[in-house]
């Protein structure tokens, strides 16, 4: 009679505590260090991403983080089509820099509807680009085509989640303003971490084989 209750019991799972919140808090940091460090060369930049988003959504779905071993091959085999990824969202992002500073500083006319119509136009793209960093990184870290793909057909489906995943890139760049600079590499693995849980709270399309 009283086998039942114990197995319930028993399945319970442990509860989380401070100690678990610091810890993931603590893995996180470093996670970002790790990032910022890979993507020193700048066209590394979108490899490094795609293994840390691998490894945020190993952390969440297998309840640990990838082994060295394992992250470095990822990186490895992230390289060739990562570097041409890289290059054409670095593109991208200085020509909406130089958009946004040109308008903001009066420099081209528009004034304030153009400049924010464009900060609009940021934020759905870096909303977009943040979807594909999680959609790659739940292949392992491999597949930006089939990723982008995949994120295009989320914004359409979930314009909801687009406009959070945007939030959280908008946010991530803000406080990187204004916190000292030895800090901001900490603001990226919070901020993967925060587009895996905008992106798991409604989950994107199936992806694709590559």
């Amino acid at each position: 009679m009283t086998a039942a209750p114990l197995a319930q019991q028993d399945a319970v799972p442990a509860r989380r505590d401070w100690r678990d919140t610091l810890r993931d808090a603590t893995d996180l940091a470093l996670l970002g260090f790790a990032v910022t460090l890979a993507a020193l060369p700048v066209l590394t930049l979108a490899p490094a991403l795609a293994t840390a988003s691998a490894a945020v959504h190993d952390r969440l779905t297998l309840g640990g983080w990838p082994d060295l071993r394992t992250t470095l091959s990822r990186f490895g085999r992230a390289l060739p089509a990562g570097l041409a990824a890289s290059a054409a969202g670095l593109a991208v992002a200085a020509a909406l820099g130089v958009d946004l500073v040109a308008l903001a500083t009066g420099r081209v006319p528009g004034g304030g509807v153009a400049l924010a119509g464009t900060a609009v136009v940021t934020a759905a793209l870096a909303g977009y680009a943040g979807l594909t960093v999680v959609a790659v990184g739940r292949t392992g870290g491999r597949g930006w085509r089939v990723a982008a793909r995949v994120a295009a057909r989320t914004g359409l489906a979930r314009p909801g989640t687009w406009a959070a995943a945007g939030g959280v890139c908008a946010v991530a760049a803000l406080l990187g303003i204004l916190v000292t600079p030895v800090a901001v590499p900490i603001l990226a693995g919070y901020a993967l971490a925060a587009l895996h849980a905008v992106a798991a709270r409604r989950p994107t399309a199936r992806m694709e084989a590559p």
